[in-house]
């Protein structure tokens, strides 16, 4: 795949492993990091890629010129999508109709000129296999990549279920806490297995990220058990749970920065309803 150096360009194709390749959509934002990764998939002597998360609407035409300059002349077989969320889907019509290429996601509503995936399929394009595994808890329809051939260990794309930097938000009641627990353990059966994120850097071994964020959501619980615990009983059997999401913020997020707090709101909801034994 392309490959670039430190005085490269911003949007310039950045390689990532052996088998992948990716562009950075201009969307830099507290919740996208540096912007949304683009994927380019395929085997280096392929003459086809797979492209996963298009990107988001904003800027998307010069996004494609970018993502097509990094693939050379290759045609792109297929694109994949990993969620629903706009800053991966908003340029998925764009991308289809210069391509040419079909669109497959968790949900038919992503989907253009082909079926949905189903958990667990094995898809082969542009000389490399990738496996679609199901990941929900983000949001519903999450899914994940996984290349098993792609050096020693292979490599997984992680969409936002697993995030190059900081945290992933549990965006409920789409998805939920239960769910995204299930998930993480999904990938970290996947061992050494180099991370690719939809935003921020790659990052080595899935079962070593995943096992850390497993072990914040299980702080977070208990930060969250204990927030609930110092409410008056009374004050908390009469109060809506957004009520309590509200009240419980500053104890559990005490130093969340005003834009974040509805993504905070949303994780904080899913931890609550897990506590409470909803799905």
């Amino acid at each position: 795949m392309a490959s670039t150096d430190h005085a490269s360009p911003p949007n310039a194709p950045r390689a990532d492993s052996r088998l992948t390749a990716s562009v950075l959509a201009d969307n830099p934002s507290g919740m996208t990091l540096e912007g949304t990764n683009t994927y380019l998939v395929g085997d280096p002597d392929a003459d086809s890629v797979v492209l996963v998360d298009p990107g988001p609407v904003e800027g998307a035409e010069l996004h494609l010129d970018n993502v097509l300059a990094a693939a050379a002349g290759r045609r792109v077989e297929l694109i994949l999508v990993t969620h629903h969320h706009g800053d991966h889907t908003g340029a998925v019509d764009l991308f289809a109709e210069r391509t040419g290429a079909p669109v497959r996601g968790g949900s038919p509503l992503w989907c253009r000129s082909a079926a949905p995936l189903v958990p667990g399929e094995r898809i082969p394009a542009a000389g490399v296999v990738l496996t679609a595994w199901h990941t929900p808890g983000h949001t519903s329809d999450s899914f994940s990549f996984a290349l098993p051939d792609d050096g020693a260990a292979g490599s997984v794309l992680t969409g936002d279920t697993v995030l190059g930097r900081g945290t992933t938000v549990i965006d409920h009641p789409d998805g939920t806490l239960a769910d995204y627990l299930d998930s993480l353990e999904t990938l970290i059966s996947l061992g050494d297995a180099t991370v690719l994120p939809a935003h921020g850097p790659v990052l080595p071994s899935i079962a070593q990220v995943g096992a850390m964020y497993r072990e914040h959501r299980r702080q977070r619980l208990d930060q969250v058990r204990a927030a609930l615990e110092g409410l008056d009983p009374a004050e908390r059997g009469a109060a809506t749970a957004d009520d309590l999401a509200r009240r419980l913020l500053p104890a559990v997020y005490p130093e969340i920065e005003e834009r974040l707090r509805p993504a905070a709101l949303m994780s904080l909801g899913a931890q609550m309803a897990f506590l409470a034994g909803e799905r």
